[in-house]
């Protein structure tokens, strides 16, 4: 660039001059005076060469630094800034110039933290299928080579396989739910629903758990019972998933407790669910909502579900303008919340 810019300004000057000198020489001027025309007009033809050789350095360490910045973003080095120095016009190609770079940098966190989500969600598909299906396998086998002869066995036998077919469904049913929440695939239309009925109906539908274990539960609501805007089915399903998830970390005799609270925002309503549990580490809090993660690092059968219920939870509250979260500490139990919407006139 600088060549260009010098050999463009050297070819000029030289025009100059060389128009000057013509004029000069039909003037018919002396040559003492000619002379002094000529020197100056040469002094001030090399004065604007010089100057101009000047000025275009700062140009030049500019462009530079720009292209060794796009260098650095080249060989995977994302991130890469330059100073804002120079003249305006360069100082806000800077400026554009760090903004792709730290968005480049954003994007490329981004793919590099959703391949290994990716990753870890297939290793954790594998893992989650693989015991079910040896089971189906192994259970099936036997019954169809008679390896299992006398009634009681076999009725053992096929509640296996009732049982691990029931996870698989649930499992595959997990994530088409989740593959639709983060396509947007479903139309969201809420509508004005009693908070009481979708908390009441719940604990009503998983009554038998909540008897097997010996839970007692308490319902705490604000006066007069508010209304939220929502889709019935899938506040069920938030209230569900995170009753589910407090059963299963629940000691035997405990107790469970439901609470609702309007603000601080006046159009907002907070819900709580708060357990006796073995309670959380801050590690585990921070994780306790990613995809197939599970506290128990066993990852046994017997512990429940696959570890999606949260996501699924989280990703439906958001789904409904609100936002979920948990308080915990080890050996005091866990306090999930999540909030909604209130809805005008209750």
């Amino acid at each position: 660039m600088r060549s260009y810019l010098l050999l463009a300004n050297a070819v000029s000057l030289t025009s100059i001059l060389a128009v000057l000198f013509y004029c000069y020489s039909r003037m018919l001027l002396s040559a003492p005076t000619f002379a002094w025309l000529g020197a100056a007009t040469v002094l001030a033809g090399a004065l604007s060469f010089v100057l101009h050789f000047v000025m275009i350095r700062p140009l030049e360490r500019s462009v530079v630094r720009i292209g060794e910045a796009s260098g650095r973003i080249a060989a995977g080095r994302f991130g890469a800034e330059v100073p804002i120095v120079g003249p305006a016009e360069f100082r806000l190609l800077a400026e554009r110039f760090n903004a792709m770079s730290r968005q480049l940098q954003i994007s490329f966190e981004a793919v590099s933290r959703s391949e290994a989500s990716r990753r870890e969600l297939v290793a954790n598909v594998a893992h989650d299928l693989r015991t079910p299906l040896a089971l189906l396998q192994s259970h099936s086998e036997a019954l169809l080579d008679e390896v299992v002869r006398d009634e009681e066995t076999r009725r053992d036998y096929l509640q296996v396989l009732r049982k691990e077919s029931m996870r698989l469904g649930h499992l595959v049913q997990d994530l088409f739910d989740l593959s639709k929440l983060d396509a947007g695939a479903e139309p969201f239309r809420p509508q004005k629903l009693p908070l009481e009925n979708v908390l009441i109906d719940t604990l009503n539908a998983y009554r038998p758990k909540l008897e097997d274990k010996m839970l007692e539960v308490d319902v705490w609501l604000p006066e007069p019972p508010p209304a939220v805007w929502g889709i019935e089915s899938e506040l069920r399903r938030i209230a569900g998933n995170l009753l589910d998830n407090a059963i299963r970390h629940s000691p035997e005799g405990g107790r469970l407790i439901w609470s609702a609270e309007r603000g601080p925002e006046p159009d907002v309503i907070t819900v709580r669910l708060r357990d006796e549990g073995a309670g959380m580490t801050e590690a585990e809090r921070g994780r306790i909502f990613d995809r197939f993660y599970r506290s128990d690092q066993s990852r046994q059968r017997d512990g429940g579900g696959a570890g999606l219920g949260l996501a699924i939870a989280l990703s439906l509250v958001e789904r409904h303008g609100g936002k979920m979260g948990v308080s915990s500490r080890e050996g005091e139990g866990s306090e999930f919340w999540f909030t909604l919407r209130l809805a005008k006139g209750r």
